[in-house]
């Protein structure tokens, strides 16, 4: 249940949306049938103990629906008020996403990522404002709209979604409590833009780290996320503080210090054909701690090559890697 009701969507963001954001991907048990609520429980605390205001439940891998309902009530449950659950609303059709976002609300998550399904494909910029509004007003959750390339929207427009529909999000959906700016990728006009115009009334997320340490120090950023930063511990959450602090030779030490880290992601094509690898990003929690360990077939893999820059970059950049073997990764901390 969530802390606030819809009418106070936009209030709950600004006060409770500051800090960072991780990723938690879903873990099975070995005979790859059911959840592993040992495994998403650790991943859980890890994640709050490292500072992450808020973490997302991961739809984007090979579980059911009612699996995924599942796991987000086990986040829900271990965070205990003590973090956001984020709602991944990203299944396959707009029916399905109706079915999630009611399971989302049972299960206790409090934001909404909005994303839009593979399949999806508008003619225009109408289909797109038809389809968010529907989900918006589906719920009474916080609502956070996602630019991002994926979609495949950058044949309507170079920034993914244009701030002239957001413009029109923003006045008709009072649960439009936020916008994760990634738009236009690799270029950061979009996050410029849409702080620009709307980060008065909604909160506006800088979810890139690369991007966000700088810009925050040149523009008020009160959220990052949701994004891969469990790949640097505690270390994104740290910089955050330092940032809200004025601290801003420190946090911009600290980012160059982790430059081998950041090299040895971006280098690995994470996102090909807009899939991220949700078991290369497994792998770089697993170094920092958390559980590893067996996600459903079909996914994306992590070969020994990418494991052996990732540790190193990590090593480099003093992040402090688990010495545990890589083979461990595959079986995960705490198997069942």
């Amino acid at each position: 249940m969530a802390r606030y009701k819809r009418s106070e969507a936009r209030e709950w963001g600004r006060e409770m949306l500051n800090g960072v954001a991780n990723v938690t991907i879903p873990t099975m048990k070995s005979d790859f049938e059911t959840l592993n609520e040992t495994a998403i429980r650790h991943d859980v605390e890890l994640s709050i103990k490292h500072g992450f205001v808020g973490s997302l439940a991961c739809s984007e891998v090979a579980i059911t629906l009612d699996q995924y309902g599942q796991f987000l009530s086990v986040m829900a449950d271990q965070a205990a008020g003590r973090s956001i659950i984020v709602h991944h609303a990203v299944f396959n059709s707009l029916e399905q996403n109706l079915r999630a976002l009611k399971m989302a609300e049972e299960g206790g998550a409090e934001l909404v990522l909005l994303s839009y399904p593979p399949y999806f494909y508008p003619k225009d910029y109408e289909e797109v404002y038809e389809y968010t509004r529907t989900m918006c007003e589906a719920t009474d959750l916080a609502v956070m709209l996602f630019q991002l390339p994926a979609w495949g929207f950058q044949r309507l427009h170079p920034s993914d979604i244009p701030v002239s529909l957001l413009r029109r999000l923003v006045d008709d959906c009072p649960n439009v409590a936020g916008i994760k700016a990634e738009g236009g990728t690799p270029h950061f006009m979009s996050m410029i833009e849409v702080h620009r115009h709307f980060h008065k009334e909604v909160v506006v997320s800088c979810p890139l780290d690369f991007e966000y340490v700088p810009l925050a120090q040149v523009m008020p950023i009160q959220f990052s996320g949701t994004n891969y930063t469990s790949l640097y511990g505690p270390t994104i959450p740290n910089i955050h503080k330092l940032i809200a602090a004025g601290e801003y030779d420190e946090a911009t030490r600290i980012w160059y210090e982790i430059e081998p880290a950041r090299k040895a992601f971006l280098g690995q094509g994470v996102a090909a054909h807009g899939l991220i690898n949700r078991m290369m990003w497994k792998y770089e929690g697993w170094l920092q701690g958390y559980n590893g360990g067996p996600m459903p077939h079909p996914t994306m893999r992590v070969h020994s090559h990418s494991m052996k820059a990732l540790r190193q970059g990590m090593i480099a950049s003093n992040l402090n890697p688990t010495q545990d073997p890589d083979e461990a990764f595959f079986i995960g901390r705490n198997p069942e």
